[in-house]
């Protein structure tokens, strides 16, 4: 079955919640830091588009990948060309678009990916959702498309019913509903952010570390749930979520840390 269970109505993005902030870790060379992109590192902006990275961001990312000798990496549901340009000149090691991309070393070319593009005529189908009003914006993803509606959020009704009635008339457990915050996102069965990091913990320079997790969004908690397994500390931003111990409140308050984390103190102020 399609999982409509989780179609319900977006996560708020302005909740705030009490901040349970981890010390810091002795030996940065014993961790693998992976970071969630949007709303965890960078602020939601209205469209995809308009996300803004601080320069001294770059530089705190720069000496964390060093600091831990490489073991620096993104894991989003953008595509990891995408992420390239959001974060130029760095090219950390990715999970991307879900878990469907991966690159180990930074800068190197991504392998392939770990499932084709979803369907065009499936992408059409969703995207015609947009036609009920201005203000929802399509972000195709290429493994997953992505309704934003943070622009009309008094259309998150009408978007919710389109896409559940098209996920309807599709064959059984062939399309994954994540919803998010002012947003709902398409993609195939088969892969996420969760089974993206357990490969990549198994090549260097992963390989034999902690995995550090920080995200904050629905399809970030495939990983909290599996670091466990793998002795991770997963941290959760702006939001509670059972069995995660600790807790930023928001993107600003993770610049911060990771700035004091990569010894750049001043780093990501804004």
């Amino acid at each position: 079955m399609h999982k409509l269970n989780q179609l319900s109505p977006s996560l708020p993005s302005d909740h705030r919640t009490d901040s349970v902030i981890p010390s810091l870790p002795d030996d940065l060379r014993e961790f693998a830091i992976l970071l969630d992109v949007d709303g965890t590192i960078l602020d939601l902006a209205p469209t995809p588009r308009e996300v803004w990275v601080p320069k001294e961001l770059r530089g705190v990312l720069t000496q964390l990948s060093e600091h831990t000798g490489g073991a620096t990496a993104f894991v989003s549901g953008r595509p990891i060309s995408e992420l390239d340009l959001i974060f130029t000149p760095l090219q950390l090691p990715a999970v991307g678009g879900h878990g469907a991309e991966m690159r180990v070393r930074a800068g190197a070319v991504p392998g392939r990916p770990r499932i084709p593009p979803l369907e065009s005529r499936i992408k059409r189908k969703f995207a015609e959702i947009a036609e009920a009003g201005p203000g929802i914006i399509i972000e195709d993803k290429g493994y997953s498309l992505a309704l934003h509606y943070r622009l009309a959020p008094e259309k998150e009704d009408i978007v919710l019913k389109a896409v559940a009635a098209i996920c309807a008339g599709l064959p059984a457990a062939s399309i994954e509903l994540l919803p998010g915050k002012s947003m709902v996102e398409i993609k195939q069965v088969g892969f996420n952010k969760a089974s993206g990091v357990r490969e990549l913990m198994t090549y260097p320079p992963f390989a034999g570390r902690r995995p550090l997790f920080i995200g904050d969004d629905v399809t970030d908690e495939t990983v909290f749930a599996m670091l466990p397994e793998i002795n991770g500390l997963p941290i959760v931003v702006g939001r509670r979520v059972p069995g995660v111990e600790h807790c930023f409140d928001n993107p600003a308050e993770v610049r911060r840390w990771l700035g004091r984390l990569s010894g750049h103190d001043g780093a990501a102020r804004s």
